[in-house]
């Protein structure tokens, strides 16, 4: 399991030991994403998210984070989030150290299970 008080922690120290991405994650790298920040696989680790919908109505889901990266977060939703939305994720919502996390969608492909993968780029606040 993730230890998310120190997840920026470790991506500072594994960069810093000159590890790549690809130590972490050996997936396809013809795909379009590809950086060089590293991720973390987060071993499809349950997360609550919150954002608002078209209507400022708020709306909030319990769903899978598939990795972690200094930049961003890799999701798993069974919602589409359009493109640009504000999102806060929210590691171990039940624990009182709960850690929240800001972030802006921006990619939202429904895949063949009918779940859309997201991608969030990070803000540093709301």
């Amino acid at each position: 399991m993730a230890n998310y008080n120190n997840l920026f922690i470790a991506a500072k120290e594994l960069k810093e030991n000159n590890m790549s991405e690809s130590d972490f994650n050996k997936s396809d790298e013809s795909e379009a994403e590809r950086r060089q920040d590293f991720r973390l696989d987060m071993e499809k680790e349950l997360v609550d998210i919150h954002w608002l919908d078209d209507h400022q109505q708020p709306l909030q889901r319990k769903i899978t984070c598939l990795d972690f990266s200094r930049g961003g977060l890799k999701l798993d939703c069974d919602h589409a989030i359009p493109l640009e939305t504000k999102v806060t994720v929210v590691f171990k919502a039940a624990n009182p150290n709960s850690q929240n996390l800001y972030g802006k969608v921006i990619r939202c492909i429904q895949q063949a299970t009918g779940y859309f993968e997201i991608a969030l780029r990070l803000e540093k606040e709301k």
